[in-house]
């Protein structure tokens, strides 16, 4: 776990950076709010919040921008908060959801749910969580067979993700209808989103991140290694599948209404350890605010650049996740990946 150690932050910078990171969120929820091709300004935008506002503007606020707002900070906080533990419980700073499989996995099982049960759109983030599970028990038995090196498990990640990314092509190939908006659902995009469509998988989200939040002390104890951690009384191999159970559901309840997202799960919780330190329950909480405010800042920024021509915030992430990967890479020991 050397290469996840970063010196502790003291506590007062972490309340300082907490309160930046929640002031950064709140401020790019409210410019999602507001900006777009049509500008709405911050008096009617409140307005239709709070059931005063009328007319198109109203409209567009309640039933486009706020969806898809609250989308990015679901979205944001569960993919950040699933590869800050799997990153901790694999003791890889380069696991994330998009990397081992856990994205492709949710994908492959939202895409066949939608083929064989077409009108059971609510049981798409249970499907997801069930993808995304097997996406990562499969990786995770792959590289243990072979030698859990970290090399070893992303490149069984990549292997099994481009299997299942296979899979999707394949289901959507005899069931062109199995996934609405193919091509959003590939590169991740949360336009068009509905409050219906994004019920379900608040549900799983949101109680999820509460349990991870719980056992914050138990991942404190597994990042100290497999020896110590038994002689303190934890037992080792179930809590890891717990916990990486819950970032599956994370992840897979994301993908349901957000299609492949990447990088987002990668790129937060490095720069939350350097914000905040190794403490589980404060990198938990930091990785939540940032995830959702590096999503929803891609993506007003998507919506902005080429208006009234939108980018999906998949190509938005991966401009700024790809760049990223490889400058982490490289930083591995002059460029090597060790045990």
């Amino acid at each position: 776990m050397k290469s996840l150690r970063t010196s502790s932050t003291p506590g007062n910078n972490r309340i300082l950076a907490w309160a930046a990171l929640g002031a950064l969120c709140a401020a790019c929820a409210v410019l999602s709010l507001c900006l777009g091709p049509v500008p709405v300004g911050l008096g009617d935008t409140l307005g239709a919040l709070l059931g005063r506002g009328e007319g198109p503007q109203a409209h567009i606020v309640l039933y486009s921008r706020l969806p898809r707002t609250c989308g990015c900070l679901l979205a944001g906080m569960a993919l950040a908060v699933s590869g800050t533990v799997i990153q901790g419980v694999l003791g890889n700073p380069m696991a994330a959801p998009n990397i081992i499989g856990v994205n492709a996995g949710a994908g492959l099982m939202t895409a066949l749910l939608g083929a064989a049960a077409p009108a059971a759109a609510s049981a798409a983030p249970l499907a997801a969580f069930l993808g995304a599970l097997l996406g990562v028990m499969l990786v995770l038995g792959i590289a243990e067979r072979t030698g859990a090196s970290k090399l070893t498990l992303i490149l069984a990640g990549m292997a099994v993700s481009a299997v299942f990314s296979a899979g999707i092509d394949a289901v959507v190939t005899f069931v062109p209808d199995a996934l609405l908006g193919y091509s959003d659902f590939r590169i991740g995009s949360l336009a068009g989103l509905t409050m219906a469509r994004l019920a379900p998988a608040a549900w799983v989200i949101l109680p999820v991140f509460g349990l991870v939040l719980s056992l914050a002390g138990e991942m404190d104890i597994l990042m100290l290694g497999r020896d110590v951690s038994q002689s303190l009384g934890l037992r080792v191999k179930p809590m890891r599948l717990l916990l990486l159970g819950l970032a599956a559901a994370l992840a897979g309840a994301a993908v349901s209404f957000c299609g492949l997202l990447g990088f987002v799960g990668l790129i937060v919780p490095h720069i939350m350890r350097r914000l905040l330190g190794e403490e589980s329950r404060g990198l938990v909480l930091g990785s939540a605010l940032g995830g959702a405010a590096m999503l929803t800042g891609c993506d007003l920024l998507g919506r902005l650049l080429f208006a009234p021509f939108e980018l999906p915030v998949g190509i938005v992430l991966s401009f700024v996740g790809g760049p990223f990967f490889i400058v982490l890479l490289l930083r591995q020991r002059g460029g090597r990946i060790h045990d």
